[in-house]
């Protein structure tokens, strides 16, 4: 299977973490490709018509995305079953946890847009205080609500990639005054799926 990756894409290292986790990032070979919504990549368009990463190509030419289809999608091989619960209030909590996930990934993404990559005159403050009252809260609510000892789920990789993607980018900072999920971060951070997948590179729009 081809995983049509970036090396600085929160989305994409969520699944490649995920295949590690799950054993089965042998299976994969990952293709580089540079992607942004003012730098057309065709190779991209090719598989997906959003032209976003990650795409996961099966050996029949099949193409999966965005990164929750594909992490489920890996979720049902060999290996990958026990980071997707498959029912009860485990699943719920798992499926919830990787959302806020993404849900950061998006508020840091328009964050960076405002403050950034958009041209200074183009920008927004109103949306960036925005977008960084989404992040401040939702820190607030992984420090109270986690359970960070649960058995590792898809939530808690797509959890740890995003957090590392927000500190990658410099984005206000999740660890002060939150020690549970500083303490919890930092652990996870030194697995060896996290350490095989470490974000490099910038965005070219």
């Amino acid at each position: 299977m081809d995983l049509i990756y970036q090396t600085h894409s929160p989305y994409a290292r969520k699944v490649l973490v995920f295949a590690h986790e799950a054993g089965i990032a042998g299976q994969l070979r990952v293709v580089h490709q540079e992607t942004s919504p003012t730098n057309r990549n065709d190779d991209v368009f090719a598989v997906n018509p959003l032209g976003k990463v990650p795409v996961l190509v099966l050996p029949d030419g099949e193409a999966i995305f965005d990164s929750v289809v594909i992490c489920d999608y890996l979720g049902s091989l060999d290996g990958g079953s026990r980071l997707v619960p498959q029912g009860g209030r485990a699943r719920w909590s798992a499926l919830r946890l990787q959302a806020l996930a993404q849900g950061l990934c998006d508020a840091g993404i328009a964050l960076r847009w405002e403050t950034v990559r958009r041209p200074e005159a183009l920008r927004y403050p109103p949306l960036a205080e925005g977008m960084t009252a989404k992040l401040v809260e939702s820190y607030d609510y992984l420090e109270r609500e986690t359970d960070f000892d649960a058995p590792l789920h898809v939530g808690h990789i797509a959890l740890a990639t995003a957090l590392s993607w927000l500190e990658f980018r410099e984005l206000p900072a999740f660890e002060p005054g939150r020690p549970r999920l500083a303490h919890w971060y930092r652990s996870f951070s030194e697995r060896p799926s996290m350490r095989a997948t470490i974000y490099d590179g910038e965005t070219h729009d």
